[in-house]
């Protein structure tokens, strides 16, 4: 059936649009703004040119830059394609010329769509799966930038303190409240271990008693004042308080991830899956779009999450497996941190990460593989709306 093909090279400011018939003739070619009125009377030209025919959307990106008219396409009933940007850019080699413009680039996406058949449908996102992108995303930024702090503070530690830094775990809350109050050794040992087991049960620390007298067998090792300890000291407090704070706003993003997660309907079956907490859970369903509509397989899953392996054969060679190079990274970091967790809670995955181990596979192997079996075991309770249990169901026979 003969059809119109519009792909579109996505920008933060415009958009350049590019229809083809089925034969690969230009119907039209224009650069538009990101601006609603620009954005409806693109559309209203291209379906003017339909007479009658389907019109499929293509573009090269799913969010961001082109929400509104993914929205506006969406509210007019239109079909829309995915075609991914490392898609475009191989394509584009095969075609005449060696110029890099938008109008060029949104050509080769039209003229993709017009002869694949394989391209992922672009679906409107629920405001649930929104919401959850956003807090995830948010969490990432947030876990980043305090393994950042975090990593410069224990740098300038180092330089002034180093016997503190090796005794103090970072991680904890102790650690961090001492080095707002007290960062050199000669300071430390001037408090005393009363009064610096004091400070610390006021502030309510774990083991008060236990942290001051590693801080002071610290102290009592180094008598020397490195040059420039005063400013290394007023850092290393700034630097503490920062962690402090940014650990107080991942609490408040969990809180609000769990608070999202638990209301959506699939929340109870993901989270039955041993492994998989709220925060896990919530990356998944932003992953998959909050359904798994896109994935009739558990195969295409799997290929989509990078646990399953592809086969790199040619000529003589044949079982050739090697780790994909295009996934889905955060959702294999789902599949793989729950495979992980899921060794020291759940018999079953126990049982197949030491039979893997017994047939002489490495570590990261076996995980990868009790990844790809628990996508199989996900996507089918996700299926049956039915919760995770260690003996499995028993089935009748019709």
């Amino acid at each position: 059936m003969s059809r119109i093909l519009a792909g579109t090279d996505c920008g933060k400011t415009h958009h350049h649009c590019l229809a083809l018939d089925s034969d690969g003739n230009t119907l039209l070619s224009r650069r538009v703004a990101n601006d609603e009125p620009e954005l409806l009377k693109l559309i209203g030209d291209v379906l003017g040119l339909a007479d009658g025919r389907e019109v499929t959307w293509a573009m090269d990106m799913t969010g961001g830059e082109p929400a509104l008219l993914i929205a506006l396409l969406v509210n007019h009933g239109q079909e829309l394609v995915y075609l991914p940007g490392i898609a475009v850019n191989r394509a584009t080699d095969s075609y005449r010329g060696a110029g890099k413009t938008d109008a060029r680039d949104a050509h080769v996406i039209a003229d993709q769509a017009r002869m694949r058949r394989d391209l992922q449908p672009i679906r409107p996102s629920e405001d649930a799966s929104i919401e959850l992108r956003l807090l995830t995303e948010r969490r990432v930024d947030l876990v980043a930038d305090r393994t950042r702090t975090t990593n410069r503070l224990k740098a300038l530690l180092t330089s002034m303190f180093p016997a503190l830094e090796r005794t103090l775990d970072m991680g904890t809350t102790g650690a961090l409240l001492l080095l707002t109050g007290y960062q050199s050794p000669a300071a430390i040992r001037r408090t005393g271990l009363r009064r610096l087991t004091t400070w610390l049960a006021n502030r309510k620390v774990r083991n008060p008693d236990s942290l001051a007298a590693k801080a002071i067998e610290a102290a009592e090792r180094q008598h020397t004042a490195v040059p420039g300890e005063t400013a290394i000291a007023k850092m290393v407090h700034t630097l503490a308080r920062e962690v402090m704070a940014l650990n107080e706003k991942i609490a408040e993003t969990d809180k609000l991830i769990e608070g999202r997660f638990r209301e959506h309907e699939l929340a109870e079956v993901i989270q039955s899956l041993p492994g998989i907490g709220t925060v896990l859970g919530a990356e998944f369903l932003v992953a998959v779009g909050g359904s798994l509509e896109a994935f009739p397989t558990p195969d295409r899953l799997a290929a989509f999450s990078g646990v399953a392996p592809a086969p790199r054969d040619s000529g003589k060679v044949s079982g050739n497996l090697h780790r994909p190079q295009r996934y889905h990274r955060r959702l294999q970091r789902v599949f793989y941190t729950s495979a992980l967790v899921s060794i020291r809670c759940d018999p079953n995955s126990r049982q197949f990460y030491d039979r893997k181990r017994a047939e002489g596979k490495r570590h990261v192997q076996a995980v990868l593989a009790l990844a790809r079996r628990r996508v199989n075991v996900l996507w089918a309770l996700i299926r049956d709306r039915r919760c995770y249990t260690i003996t499995p169901p028993v089935t009748t026979s019709a």
